[in-house]
């Protein structure tokens, strides 16, 4: 059996979504260059990262269970990440006006007995914005730390059109029905463990 569970990212909105499971965790940021690679697809890119978290943290934390994740949307092949500014979320959103874009949510899980890599996509259409709604959501949401600043989890819903998925937390940053099979995997079953509220965990 694993010491801990390690989380390697500094997402909230990640750390909310694997406290779903009720599975006591940590949360330890993986320091590393997210850079995209000449050629690099948008879905190999957030698999790769999501591996590279994943294995920057388990080679401190070998004995230990460690979900790297990431989250790429791709763009007919162009790469969107978070926007970080004002301005770099109205131009994204601007760019994503009456388009269908895919969400590439990978995850890694290393434990002593291996590792195991997943992407979950989902289409997402955006409705045709004007410039008065993209303000009013920005002003409202400040999605400046999510890919393609379409919070969908808030006010962001109502930017699209129609979303395609085959799990409903994929498009927040962490597909949960594939973690709980893949903890499953390694010993960490969500349904055979007591559950923890969610102000009990660390």
């Amino acid at each position: 059996m694993a010491n801990s569970l390690i989380l390697a990212s500094s997402s909230v909105y990640r750390r909310e979504l694997l406290a779903r499971l009720g599975l006591p965790f940590e949360v330890c940021a993986a320091n590393i260059d997210e850079s995209r690679q000449p050629g690099e697809t948008p879905g190999a890119l957030a698999m790769r990262l999501a591996l590279e978290k994943a294995q920057a943290i388990a080679s401190m934390r070998s004995q230990d269970v460690v979900i790297g994740a990431d989250q790429v949307l791709d763009l007919n092949g162009q790469a969107l990440g978070k926007p970080g500014t004002h301005e770099r979320a109205r131009e994204q959103l601007m760019l994503l006006s009456g388009h269908c874009v895919h969400f590439h949510s990978a995850v890694a899980v290393i434990s002593s007995v291996g590792r195991e890599l997943h992407v979950s996509t989902s289409r997402v259409c955006f409705l045709k914005l004007s410039a008065q709604q993209i303000e009013h959501y920005l002003q409202t949401e400040k999605p400046y730390d999510t890919a393609g600043s379409a919070k969908a989890e808030g006010l962001g819903i109502a930017l699209l059109e129609s979303l395609q998925s085959a799990d409903p937390t994929s498009i927040i940053g962490l597909p949960l029905i594939k973690v709980s099979q893949m903890l499953r995997r390694v010993g960490l079953d969500p349904l055979c463990q007591p559950y923890l509220r969610s102000g009990d965990h660390p």
